[in-house]
């Protein structure tokens, strides 16, 4: 059921590449229909957002008014929630509200040698807008991980947008939105949602940046509005690279492979081992495993078409080949991860030893589990609090600390041919002309 590869085949880097393939991400099709919908969108605002959830997510509406969610309602699904599932969100809640606290905000100042004033602050972006998947399945988890650091750096105002097929609005996904503090709800999904999001309707309001997780068409959106809005990232499917050295219950390695297998057909899961026996047993463990799963059937297309089992040399190949994948959840299965550690260059979250399961990263670990997929982990961040933020740079000086400083300048914009831009340094020279402070 799952493709074995060994890195002692002279085939294996051709494998490992074939394996990583994605052929929806280059999709001309998903392409087309996500830009036909941004169009619409953009052209006729609720009435296209009306006729596109009419025909996309089955739903019967009459106007855009009946897709935005009565703020009175989130707290009526937090109250109809069992006890324990009411106080699990807010543990959750609580931690990822902690974890993002301590997040660095990055303002600085100090005066150089010449006497200027440089620095650098942050501040939080107005509004963001938020999309929670909910085509496959209910994830109140997103609903926590993106809006809750955007609350945290201080964002202004939250939108969110929440697919409800067949009108099917989930309590878990509305209370969780309770508790984050979202502003305004709206039950649209797909590429109609991002386009509304980015480029505002006559009642959706336009925000300056959208982040969540989505399928191909969210994604194809999300390419073709940013510039208008800015973006998180594009996300791929769901990802998990487990290294293992023997040393942790091949039931537990495969039940953490398993998890990430059943979120839809296209996630990957790939075992790294230089051990054939863990291998053997671990896919013994699978095997036993997938029929008890309610998704067996999906779990069982993503194992045969992107998952791997795969035999290196040792555990620094092992490493090796995780920084090639860069994963978006890198599981160190040893007895001493954090040897391994400072070898890993690339990885969207690292999960250390036996029982840091990935499943507590999806959910209650603190860490926002909106993090880089498809290799992008090789240049790009986990969601957080500086992705809510923007930079300014501060620049001051008076006129003993810019004398050098103008010289330079005008040089420099000489050698360009910026007549204005030199003009305008020497101007700032002490006795260059009539601008010089009395």
């Amino acid at each position: 059921m799952i493709r074995r590869l060994n890195t002692a085949d002279a085939r294996f880097h051709d494998q490992l590449d074939a394996l990583l393939s994605w052929e929806a991400r280059e999709s001309a099709e998903v392409a087309r229909t996500a830009a036909d919908i941004v169009a619409e969108v953009r052209v006729d605002g609720d009435a296209a957002l009306t006729r596109l959830t009419r025909r996309h997510d089955a739903l019967n509406v009459v106007s855009v008014e009946d897709l935005e969610v009565d703020p009175d309602e989130l707290g009526r699904s937090l109250e109809r929630l069992p006890v324990a599932d009411r106080d699990a969100l807010r543990l959750a809640a609580d931690r990822i509200r902690t974890y993002h606290e301590r997040q660095p905000r990055g303002d600085f100042s100090y005066t150089d040698e010449l006497g200027n004033v440089l620095g650098q602050r942050t501040t939080p972006l107005d509004s963001v807008g938020v999309y929670i998947p909910g085509g496959q399945a209910a994830y109140p988890s997103t609903v926590l991980m993106t809006v809750i650091p955007a609350r945290v750096a201080g964002v202004c105002k939250v939108v969110a947008t929440v697919p409800t097929p067949r009108g099917e609005r989930n309590d878990h996904v509305l209370a969780a939105m309770a508790i984050a503090g979202v502003d305004r709800v709206f039950t649209i999904g797909g590429a109609q949602a991002i386009a509304a999001l980015a480029f505002g309707t006559a009642t959706v309001p336009r925000v300056d940046k959208i982040v969540g997780p989505g399928g191909v068409f969210v994604a194809a959106a999300k390419r073709l509005v940013f510039g208008p809005a800015g973006i998180d990232l594009i996300a791929g499917p769901s990802e998990i690279l487990v290294i293992a050295d023997g040393s942790v219950d091949p039931r537990w390695t495969a039940l953490d492979l398993l998890s990430q297998a059943e979120h839809d057909s296209d996630a990957q899961a790939i075992l790294v081992s230089p051990d054939s026996g863990c291998l053997d047993q671990v896919q013994a463990a699978v095997d036993n495993l997938v029929d008890t799963l309610p998704r067996a059937g999906i779990v069982r297309q993503s194992l045969r078409e992107r998952g791997a089992l795969i035999e290196v040399r040792d555990l620094a190949e092992a490493c090796e080949v995780a920084n090639r994948i860069a994963p978006e959840h890198l599981e160190l299965a040893v007895q001493d991860p954090e040897a391994l550690l400072p070898t890993i260059r690339h990885a969207g979250a690292i999960f250390l030893g036996a029982h840091a399961a990935e499943v507590f990263g999806d959910y209650v670990a603190g860490p926002s589990h909106v993090l880089p997929t498809f290799g992008t982990a090789r240049y790009a961040s986990p969601l957080g609090v500086p992705d809510f933020v923007k930079r300014t740079s501060i620049i001051g000086g008076h006129e003993a600390s810019v004398q050098g400083l103008a010289r330079v300048a005008a040089n420099i914009a000489d050698a360009e041919g910026l007549a204005a831009h030199g003009l305008a340094a020497r101007a700032r020279v002490a006795g260059y002309d009539d601008n010089r402070s009395s």
